[in-house]
């Protein structure tokens, strides 16, 4: 058991698990998933339609026929990663299928990767098809490729990403993803529950709802209803509340209307948890960012909602070090995030990322100003985080197991989203427990990002 490094970029899906085993002379295609939880997603759906054709799926490069690298374009960082991955594909199996947001930019692959088969945007899931049926012909046996009633999951059985839109209608000066993944288009209600309803009969215990932003799900559906299931993300966090399952929402931007999902966290019917990107706080940076500068008001809403349900976690993520951020924009940040009390915090320190309009802002910040920034501003969320834990020991709560090997389990309290967030551990009982699991425990240790608890008698 380890606990979570707070330097965890606050974009990234988990690590991606494969569970197959491929059949004598079986079609095997490999899989790399870079990014964030929204591309894993597209990643399970290419996996989906190629496990119904008769592929086997390899978690590594030698095994297969051919490998799709799914790649992340969020930040030059990123970019550098993806072309290391595909780099690293080639050398290994030598013939790669790029698809992803840094498919988008075809020729920034090519030029450095002359040799890979194909490249496809995200979303193109025929196009990533057809080149892996030029490269790797498939070879189905019906009576044999039985495909799970909830299709290929890159995470572990109890947990599963739920994506409810694509796109962003949001113009942020920081970002290029409504230029890779285009408008917001909303994913019809009843077909968001259908596969809810398919996840939960197949075990799954958890449901992490995402979108770029889940918010606005259903504007661009003018919020209709459809086959008794309307497309508004209150109705939408109702029902799946009524599915027996945790339900876990992210990447909730603070429109007037999310006050109305507070009420049902404290019913219980989806967990008191809100995943919401501030990003700043000072009214000048976010005008430079274009987005919403209001984070005085938002200062009341958090306390409204803590109001009506005490026990909500409140995490998101922040820029330091955006072109143009003084010292004192940048203290107003720490005072703000001193008198919000957040529990969950992410850091990024700004890069240019090719196509933002924020590359030609002026000012922009040293390196070296911007990890000072970064580990100044970790350091007063880490010492939030470590008090508001600290407050924790000695109460029941119910925990989610996520793994058990010799030295414990290792649990998620509802305060805590897979990967990034941080775990509770249990080192003594813990023998009949197994992933998936929820039970109740008592906290006797608490950390920095993690807890430490013991089974609850019942």
């Amino acid at each position: 058991m380890s606990q979570n490094p707070p330097q965890l970029r606050p974009d990234l899906a988990p690590a991606p698990v494969f569970d197959a085993t491929p059949r004598a002379g079986q079609p095997t295609i490999g899989m790399v998933s870079l990014g964030c939880p929204k591309a894993l997603v597209d990643s399970e759906r290419i996996l989906t339609r190629l496990r119904a054709e008769g592929y086997a799926i390899s978690p590594d490069y030698k095994g297969a026929g051919a490998v799709i690298v799914n790649t992340c374009g969020f930040l030059d960082s990123a970019k550098a990663e993806s072309l290391q991955a595909i780099g690293e594909a080639l050398a290994e199996n030598g013939k790669v299928i790029v698809t992803g947001c840094l498919g988008a930019e075809p020729e920034y692959i090519t030029g450095a990767h002359p040799s890979v088969l194909a490249v496809t945007g995200p979303q193109q899931y025929e196009q990533v098809l057809d080149a892996v049926h030029g490269a790797v012909p498939p070879s189905p046996d019906p009576f044999v490729d039985l495909l799970p009633a909830s299709g290929v999951k890159l995470t572990p059985r109890h947990y599963s990403y739920l994506k409810i839109s694509e796109g962003c209608n949001h113009a942020c000066k920081f970002c290029i993803i409504p230029d890779m993944r285009g408008k917001l288009v909303s994913r019809p209600a009843h077909a968001v529950i259908r596969e809810a309803e398919k996840l939960v009969e197949s075990g799954v215990r958890e449901l992490l709802v995402i979108s770029q932003d889940t918010s606005a799900y259903g504007v661009d559906r003018k919020f209709a209803t459809e086959r008794g299931h309307r497309a508004h993300i209150t109705d939408l966090a109702r029902d799946l509340g009524g599915l027996g399952a945790w339900v876990r929402l992210h990447y909730v931007y603070p429109y007037p209307h999310v006050r109305d999902l507070i009420p049902l966290m404290a019913e219980g019917l989806v967990l008191p948890y809100l995943d919401i990107p501030f990003q700043h706080a000072h009214p000048d940076t976010l005008k430079r960012m274009a987005r919403p500068a209001a984070a005085a008001k938002t200062l009341d809403e958090i306390v409204a909602w803590r109001a009506a349900c005490p026990d909500i976690t409140l995490r998101s993520t922040f820029i330091v070090g955006y072109p143009g951020e003084t010292e004192a924009e940048f203290q107003t940040l720490l005072d703000w995030l001193d008198e919000a009390q957040l529990d969950r915090v992410g850091c990024f320190q700004y890069e240019n990322v090719k196509g933002a309009r924020a590359n030609d802002l002026p000012d922009h910040i040293p390196d070296e100003v911007k990890q000072d920034r970064w580990d100044r501003f970790m350091q007063k969320a880490q010492a939030i985080s470590e008090a508001k834990l600290a407050a924790k020991v000695g109460q029941v709560m119910d925990v989610i197991v996520d793994s058990v090997d010799a030295e414990g389990a290792t649990c998620r309290t509802k305060a805590d989203a897979p990967e990034i967030d941080g775990n509770l551990f249990i080192d003594e009982g813990f023998e009949g427990l197994a992933p998936g699991d929820i039970v109740s425990v008592t906290v006797d240790e608490a950390g920095e990002y993690d807890l430490w608890g013991r089974l609850t008698k019942a």
